[in-house]
């Protein structure tokens, strides 16, 4: 069975965004399960419905921004939006072990915004549903847990790391010689490189499909 990592980017939450300062407070009534460290399904974040309608978050998805305590490194948690109203306001309660293990303390000021992006795994039957589709194709979100959506596939990578190109045609693997992205960053002008890439096609070697949310113009 085919093994996918879905990225999702949503390109009008940059355009869009709305950043709030929020206590993100540790509930140890938050389960932090082996499918979400695993990356079969997103982190809960509890909040009330006032605070999510602050991010304009339309796809329930939020990213909460936080910088540890003593070194300050910026580490991010983004996960799915549960409304939990008896939350008080810009208030956003995670998984206490994971607070923990993240940022080493169970209370800390953070900063919530809508996700600009983020990635689930799959590896069960919906694979079947995407395995044959090329870039540009669009596929129906639900199969993410996202409802009343299309991502459209723009590229990806496979197992060894090598990535997909619009312009080279089905599923095989080849050396081509290239000018430009993806698969080749040219240091000087004109320059060309005979690079290892993939196809266009989605085979059970890719691991990586990169998506972005559509956007009726």
């Amino acid at each position: 069975m085919a093994d996918f990592k879905i990225v999702i980017s949503d390109p009008k939450a940059p355009k869009e965004e709305v950043v709030i300062k929020v206590k993100v407070v540790g509930d140890p009534e938050i389960e932090y399960t082996d499918k979400i460290k695993e990356g079969f399904e997103l982190p809960i974040l509890k909040m009330n419905s006032k605070t999510a309608e602050k991010i304009k978050a339309i796809h329930g998805v939020a990213t909460i921004r936080i910088y540890k305590p003593e070194t300050k490194d910026k580490v991010k948690i983004t996960g799915k939006i549960v409304i939990d109203d008896n939350i008080p306001e810009n208030e956003v309660r995670v998984s206490a072990n994971q607070l923990i293990n993240t940022v080493g303390t169970n209370e800390i000021e953070g900063e919530l915004f809508r996700a600009r992006a983020w990635q689930i795994r799959i590896n069960d039957d919906r694979t079947k549903r995407i395995i044959g589709l090329r870039i540009g194709d669009s596929f129906d979100g639900s199969l993410v847990g996202l409802k009343n959506v299309s991502l459209v596939i723009r590229g990806g990578t496979d197992n060894s790391g090598f990535p997909m190109r619009p312009d080279i045609h089905g599923g095989v693997k080849k050396r081509v010689l290239l000018s430009g992205p993806p698969g080749f960053h040219p240091r000087e002008k004109g320059e060309r490189r005979r690079k290892m890439i993939r196809g266009n096609m989605i085979t059970e070697d890719i691991v990586q499909i990169n998506t972005v949310i559509k956007y009726e113009q």
